[in-house]
Formats: structure tokens, C-alpha cells, sequence
């Protein structure tokens, strides 16, 4: 499977580049900037890789780090996209000042 192809099946498999986004912690512009593209960061890779479950591995996405999906790092991969700093949290109350 190729890298285009196996990013559109995440997206399938999420429904869509925003709910695909959401639940790897990027930007829809950044999911689909990855899809035109049609190559996606190593980070963005380990997202989709543990987003899907393995369906769409790590080394669908970037085989020239890794060979098989055996060879994915899960054990200490990141969580997703860190938070910009600053950037309110999930749920986080916004507070409107007069």
C-alpha cells in the first residue's frame, strides 16, 4: 500500500480529515496538507498507526523509517500532537471579559 492511499484509508476509517484530526491531535489543515502532499510527519505516522489500531501502520505511511509494522516504536511513542503552549486544555471553560 502506498503512503496516499493508506492516509486515505485513515481517513476513511475516521470518517472524515476532521474527525481524523481530532483524534490524532492535529489540525484538519494539517491532515489534509498531509494528504495532498502525500507524505506525513514521523509523528503524525505513530498518531494514525495508533489511531487505526494498526490497520493503517506506522510503515504504510513512512516506510522509509520503518520496513514492516512490526518495526513501529508504539511502546514510547507520543500521545499525538503536543499542545501549543498557552492553548487552553480539552474542556477547559472559556471566560469572556466585558
Amino acid at each position: 500500500m502506498d503512503t496516499p492511499a493508506a492516509f486515505a484509508r485513515a481517513i476513511r476509517i475516521a470518517g472524515s480529515e476532521c474527525k481524523l484530526a481530532q483524534a490524532t491531535g492535529y489540525s484538519q489543515v494539517a491532515i489534509n496538507k498531509a494528504k495532498r502532499r502525500g507524505s506525513v510527519s514521523p509523528a503524525m505516522a505513530l498518531a494514525v498507526h495508533r489511531f487505526t489500531g494498526g490497520a493503517v501502520p506506522a510503515s504504510a505511511l513512512r516506510p522509509d523509517l520503518w520496513a514492516r509494522p512490526q518495526d513501529v516504536p508504539m511502546a514510547d511513542a507520543p500521545a499525538g500532537r503536543p499542545a501549543k503552549a498557552g492553548a487552553p486544555k480539552a474542556g477547559a471553560a472559556k471566560v469572556s471579559v466585558p
